[in-house]
């Protein structure tokens, strides 16, 4: 062999051309990370997700769940799931008050609060007082058509805050208030 020749390369028997090896090895480690990489948990994933169909996802022009939605429909399945739907319309019951009992009655009567049927309202006088206890059928019937037959049972009618006599920490029971502005 002379210097100005290049290396003869060895050709297989079967004709085909092989390609040039490198002394480095690079092309041995690609291939064997190609192979590895074939065979990984993640590769599998890969390819299987790519051979199996999307089940149960909708694609296309019609709506499903994946659209967006409105508010409204959104805040309607929430109180369905949460169960607020009594609460909800109770407390709108509350907010229209005057509305539903008339605006001399809701000036001197106010809803408190509302459990089990039962609803607490409060007189800024005793005379108001015993004129909503007459008045509770009519608001019972009124207040059931907003909210549904049955859902108030009661009207609890509570008088106005009365003065207390006590003042500090010891009491007598049953006593007639300070003795010394009395007589």
């Amino acid at each position: 062999m002379s210097s100005d020749e290049p290396d003869a390369v060895d050709e297989p028997a079967d004709g085909a051309e092989q390609q040039e090896h490198q002394a480095d090895g690079l092309d041995l480690a690609r291939a064997q990370t190609r192979a590895t990489a074939k065979s990984t948990p993640a590769a599998r994933t890969r390819q299987r997700r790519k051979d199996t169909p999307n089940r149960g996802r909708v694609s296309g022009a019609h709506p499903d769940d994946r659209d967006p939605q409105l508010l409204d429909a959104t805040l309607g399945r929430l109180v369905a799931d949460h169960g607020w739907d009594l609460d909800l319309r109770v407390q709108g019951v509350f907010g229209r008050w005057a509305e539903l009992v008339g605006a001399e009655v809701a000036d001197h009567c106010t809803p408190e609060t509302f459990a089990d049927g039962r609803l607490v309202v409060r007189t800024d006088s005793t005379a108001w007082a015993t004129q909503l206890r007459l008045l509770a059928p009519t608001v019972v019937r009124r207040l059931n058509e907003e909210l549904g037959h049955g859902t108030v049972t009661l009207i609890d009618v509570l008088g106005p805050h009365l003065p207390t006599w006590k003042k500090g920490p010891r009491s007598a029971r049953d006593g007639r208030g300070p003795r010394d502005t009395y007589g």
